[in-house]
């Protein structure tokens, strides 16, 4: 006998080598529901956030409230960080069941087969959303690929493979659902008869704890009296004006062209152009309104602004106020450079170029000398540093 024959042969675990009765169809069940109902949040809203975010929707963005894109982005943020104890909760009671024997019976077979690739397709999307969605929040980027376009295709990825699982599972989850938590009548095949170091109940507190800490740490960011405790939310609150800023002036390089004595807005219609200088504007009639700003990365603030309407500087050179504009920015790079005005929103009396925040001029980080302001707008949107207004009817 060589050495090679004496070693101890490694025995693939099976589900009947995990016997916690934590492990359980009730528990999962439970926890399931949960994780269901933060995803669905999680998607709806967004499915509002990439609405917002698209050019020339077929169905116009609403311009009111305008506070909704602040609470839809916050949900949208606070429900993915539930998510995230939710689903590692119940890969952990699941995990067993992945290391089941296939059956025999083909009809079995194929059930259980699409059983498993849409647990697969379900668990690798959910990752892959709750991994890239909490790193979108920080400002993280360690990819090449488009972030709102690949979060927004394999949410209904996500969204698809979990209908399939539900669909499924069906049977066994309303069972589960309508027995009582500490039953046995739905566990696996050699699960322990009774609970060790923690009870079910215990676990699912545990479990609803930790969802709830998620949400507290981070909700700040866009629930100004949770700032305190949101040790977790990014931007919460801190920057000029007690507006949190995304990119400075610096960073995107329009210091010079910013603070120029040269500067002017130039207002294109047609064949016609006009141009503004600051003190141009200043001297317009001022409209102030009081509008939150909220970024896609979760964070909101209230404000109040005092600048130009749009659809004044529209009417001057002859424009509908219900045109389609394109804001450009000084900015030459970055996605924030430029970003489209629709008809319902350039005729708003709220939108505005503004010139300043809570009764100051603008910051440089905040846009200075005049920043796109509309009611529930995407924050990325809101372009700063505007330089040119481009209009068509």
């Amino acid at each position: 006998m060589t050495l090679l024959d004496q070693r101890p042969r490694v025995r693939v675990p099976d589900e009947h080598d995990f016997t916690s009765w934590l492990r359980s169809p009730a528990v999962t069940a439970r926890v399931g529901l949960w994780l269901g109902v933060a995803f669905g949040i999680a998607f709806v809203t967004g499915v509002i956030s990439h609405w917002g975010q698209t050019p020339h929707p077929w169905l116009p963005f609403p311009s009111s409230p305008s506070w909704g894109y602040r609470v839809t982005q916050g949900l949208h943020v606070a429900s993915g960080s539930a998510a995230v104890p939710l689903l590692l909760v119940k890969l952990w009671t699941v995990f067993p069941k992945l290391l089941a024997r296939p059956p025999r019976a083909l009809g079995d077979l194929l059930v259980h087969g699409l059983e498993r690739v849409s647990i697969a397709v379900l668990v690798a999307s959910a990752i892959f959303q709750l991994a890239t969605g909490l790193a979108n929040v920080a400002q993280w980027y360690p990819w090449h690929f488009h972030f709102r376009a690949t979060h927004y295709a394999v949410a209904w990825v996500a969204v698809g493979a979990l209908l399939v699982h539900v669909m499924v599972k069906l049977p066994l989850i309303r069972a589960a659902l309508g027995s009582d938590l500490d039953s046995r009548a739905h566990d696996r095949r050699g699960a322990a008869d009774g609970p060790g170091v923690l009870t079910r109940r215990a676990l699912l507190r545990t479990t609803w704890a930790a969802a709830g800490v998620a949400v507290l740490t981070t909700a700040g960011a866009s629930v100004p009296w949770l700032r305190r405790i949101s040790v977790l939310g990014v931007r919460s609150g801190h920057g000029p004006g007690g507006v949190p800023v995304n990119h400075t002036a610096a960073e995107r390089a329009v210091v010079a062209a910013a603070t120029s004595a040269a500067y002017r807005v130039v207002v294109a219609y047609g064949g016609r152009e006009a141009s503004y200088s600051l003190a141009d504007l200043r001297a317009m009639p001022q409209t102030t309104a009081s509008l939150p700003i909220a970024c896609v990365e979760g964070w909101s603030a209230g404000a109040t602004w005092t600048g130009v309407r749009l659809r004044d500087l529209l009417a001057l050179v002859g424009a509908p106020a219900d045109s389609d504009v394109l804001v450009r920015s000084l900015q030459r790079a970055g996605g924030e450079r430029y970003s489209y005005v629709a008809p319902n929103l350039a005729s708003h009396p709220q939108t505005l170029l503004a010139l300043r925040l809570h009764g100051e001029s603008l910051s440089l980080d905040h846009g200075f000398p005049c920043r796109l302001i509309a009611p529930d707008r995407p924050g990325v949107l809101q372009t700063k540093w505007v330089g040119r207004l481009e209009v068509s009817s």
